[in-house]
């Protein structure tokens, strides 16, 4: 399985799971079956609220499943209608993250889960 990963420091497995898909900096992508690791920057990194495009921020990567802390409603619709599965990250690392899906113990983001907006008492449950 291809996992991305939003970070915002490079430090391969140990790397902390970003809070936000569309505003980390950059992404880890694990494929697990190969144990192998690439770093890409996000290249849709400065965009309104709102106006995330999750498949360009991934520069074309072909994966399986993104691991969030959050997420917008519109960035999580694309993705699942493209076929990915996104996951709502548990443990504070990839490494951490990686285990419970090993153990399909990782929950999947649902609707009701994702980012309503930020500002005027509007906020993420992450």
């Amino acid at each position: 399985m291809k996992v991305c990963f939003p970070i915002e420091k490079d430090q391969g497995l140990a790397s902390v799971v970003f809070g936000h898909f569309g505003s980390a900096p950059m992404f880890l992508l694990v494929d697990t079956e190969v144990n192998q690791s690439t770093v890409i920057t996000n290249s849709d990194q400065h965009h309104s609220h709102g106006a995330c495009n999750p498949l360009k921020a991934l520069s074309g990567q072909q994966i399986d499943g993104i691991v969030v802390g959050g997420i917008g409603a519109g960035a999580l619709n694309h993705l699942q209608r493209s076929g990915l599965r996104v996951f709502k990250a548990q443990g504070a690392t990839v490494q951490e993250n990686l285990e419970m899906i090993a153990g399909n113990s990782l929950p999947e983001f649902t609707a009701q889960d994702s980012c309503s907006g930020h500002g005027s008492g509007h906020g993420c449950s992450h």
